[in-house]
Order: C-alpha cells, then sequence, then structure tokens
C-alpha cells in the first residue's frame, strides 16, 4: 500500500509542477528569476536550430531539383551529340550537298610541293 501512495504523490507533484508551468506561476518565483536569462537564451538557441533545419531542408530541396536538371541535360547533351556525329559523317554531308548541285570529288588531292631555289 505504500507503493501505491507514493505514485499518487509523485504524480501530484508532476501535476502541480506542470500546471505551475502552464499557468505561469513559476516566473514569479526568486529562483526562476535569477535563471531568466538562461532561459532566453535556451530559447534563442532553440530558434536558431529550427530556422537552421528549416535552411538546410530548403537546400537539400534545391539541391535535388538542380540534379535533376543536370541528369535532363545530360540526356539532352548526349542526343545533340550524337545527332552532330550522324549529320557530319561523309555521306551524309554528300547527300545533303547533293540537292543543293554540289558534288562529292572523286579525285583525290594534290600535293603542292614548293622548292627554294
Amino acid at each position: 500500500m505504500a507503493k501505491g501512495k507514493k505514485k499518487k504523490k509523485g504524480n501530484n507533484h508532476a501535476a502541480r509542477s506542470a500546471q505551475n508551468i502552464l499557468g505561469g506561476t513559476f516566473l514569479t518565483r526568486e529562483r526562476t528569476a535569477k535563471h531568466l536569462p538562461f532561459l532566453l537564451f535556451l530559447a534563442f538557441v532553440a530558434i536558431i536550430y529550427i530556422g537552421n533545419s528549416y535552411y538546410a531542408e530548403k537546400n537539400i530541396r534545391k539541391i535535388e531539383r538542380l540534379q535533376k536538371q543536370l541528369k535532363e541535360m545530360r540526356y539532352e547533351y548526349v542526343t545533340n551529340k550524337s545527332k552532330v556525329m550522324h549529320s557530319s559523317r561523309q555521306s551524309q554531308v554528300a547527300n545533303s550537298l547533293k540537292d543543293k548541285g554540289i558534288k562529292e570529288s572523286t579525285v583525290p588531292p594534290n600535293k603542292i610541293v614548293v622548292t627554294e631555289d
């Protein structure tokens, strides 16, 4: 039975402490007033901590968005590079110039040698 009474007393103490905190009566005590600067410092640090976590989450979302854009740009680069490689082949250039009336030369170029006399 003695243990049951102690639990009720402990619960009563916790309830009383919670009532003092929620009611604001703990602020009127001299001991609490002495620790008020430290409590304000803790509140300030908590606000900074919360702000820092929001800032970090914002940066993470930005990094993910930029990584997605980078991936899309790489795909676009590879696609464009393959198109340029295909269109710059000799056979493709010859076919595209054939429509304009320019023919591919079948005679190899001559080498010009200049001698100094």
